[in-house]
C-alpha cells in the first residue's frame, strides 16, 4: 500500500488534478492518499497549518504551490524536510535555487508551463479567475504535463511498492520546460504535436505577460489590458491545444494510458475500441 499525502498551498493549474492522476477512476487497489489545502492562500500560517498531514506518516508527500521560493511554501518544507517529499511548483527557475533543493533531499518538478494568473482586482472576478484556470487545464492535460507528473509519481510509488522508503526513493528532478513535456504527450501526428509545443510555449509565455501586471504596473489601464492580454494568449494556447487533440482523434490514435485496478500498472491503448494492454 503506497501512501501518498498532497499539501496544496494556494494555486496552480495543475492543483485542480494532482491529486486524482494516480487513480482516475477511483477504483486502483494498492494507493490510499490523503490531501490538505489552504485554498487560495499560501502564507507561513497556512503553511503551519499543513504539519497535521504530517501525522498520517505517508510514504513520500507532494508540495503543489505557485512560486516555492516564497515564504509560505519554504516555511512548508521546514515542516517536510526530514520526509520523502517532491516539490511541483512553477519555480524556482534559478539552477542554484534547484540545487539547493537537491541538497536539501527535496524532490522537483518545477512546471514553467504552468501559468501566472492575471491577479490584479481591477481585472479579475471568480467567473474569470475559474475560466483561466480550465484553459490552463487544457494545455496541461493534452500537452504532456499531466502524464508527465502521473509517470513520474507512479515510478515513487512503485518504489514503494518494491518495499524502499525514505531516503532509499530516487525522487523526480525535473524542469518541464515545453519540449520536454511535450515528449510525454504521445502525440503520433507531427501536426498535432506541433500544436501541442506552440501551445505550451504560449503558456510559457503568459507568465511573462501577466507578472507586470501582478506586480509592476500601477495604472489601471495599463494593468487591465496587460492581464486581459494574457489571458487572451492563455485562451489561444488552450485552443491549440483542442485542435491537436482533435487531430489525433480524427486519425483514432489518441494516445490513452490508464492504471489497472491491481497493481496500478500502467496499461496502454491508441485505437478507441480496442482494449488497454
Amino acid at each position: 500500500m503506497a501512501k501518498i499525502g498532497f499539501i496544496k498551498l494556494g494555486n496552480l493549474g495543475m492543483s485542480q488534478v494532482i491529486d486524482l492522476v494516480q487513480d482516475e477512476i477511483a477504483a486502483r487497489e494498492g494507493i490510499s492518499v490523503r490531501v490538505f489545502g489552504t485554498g487560495p492562500k499560501m502564507g507561513k500560517d497556512e503553511a503551519a497549518a499543513t504539519a497535521e498531514l504530517k501525522n498520517w506518516g505517508a510514504d513520500f508527500y507532494v508540495m503543489i504551490s505557485p512560486n516555492a521560493s516564497a515564504p509560505g511554501p519554504t516555511a512548508a518544507r521546514e515542516i517536510y524536510k526530514d520526509v520523502p517529499c517532491i516539490i511541483i511548483s512553477d519555480g524556482p527557475t534559478k539552477k542554484e535555487d534547484r540545487e539547493a533543493l537537491e541538497a536539501a533531499g527535496f524532490g522537483y518538478i518545477i512546471m514553467t508551463v504552468d501559468p501566472l494568473i492575471g491577479a490584479k482586482t481591477e481585472f479579475l472576478d471568480p467567473v474569470e479567475m475559474a475560466s483561466f484556470n480550465s484553459d490552463a487545464m487544457k494545455v496541461l492535460s493534452t500537452c504532456g504535463v499531466v502524464r508527465l507528473i502521473q509517470e513520474e509519481l507512479d515510478k515513487v510509488a512503485a518504489m514503494v511498492d518494491e518495499g524502499k522508503s525514505g531516503k532509499d526513493l530516487q525522487l523526480p528532478r525535473i524542469v518541464a520546460k515545453p519540449e520536454k513535456c511535450i515528449e510525454r504527450a504521445g502525440f503520433s501526428n507531427p501536426y498535432a504535436k506541433a500544436k501541442g509545443l506552440a501551445a505550451l510555449h504560449m503558456a510559457d509565455m503568459v507568465a511573462k505577460i501577466n507578472f507586470p501586471a501582478c506586480f509592476m504596473l500601477k495604472e489601471i489601464e495599463q494593468v487591465t489590458l496587460t492581464a486581459a492580454a494574457g489571458h487572451e494568449m492563455m485562451r489561444a494556447a488552450a485552443q491549440l491545444a483542442i485542435e491537436a487533440r482533435e487531430i489525433e482523434k480524427a486519425n483514432d490514435s489518441v494516445f490513452r494510458q490508464p492504471h489497472s485496478k491491481k497493481g496500478g500498472r500502467l496499461m496502454t491503448k491508441t485505437k478507441l475500441y480496442e482494449k488497454p494492454q
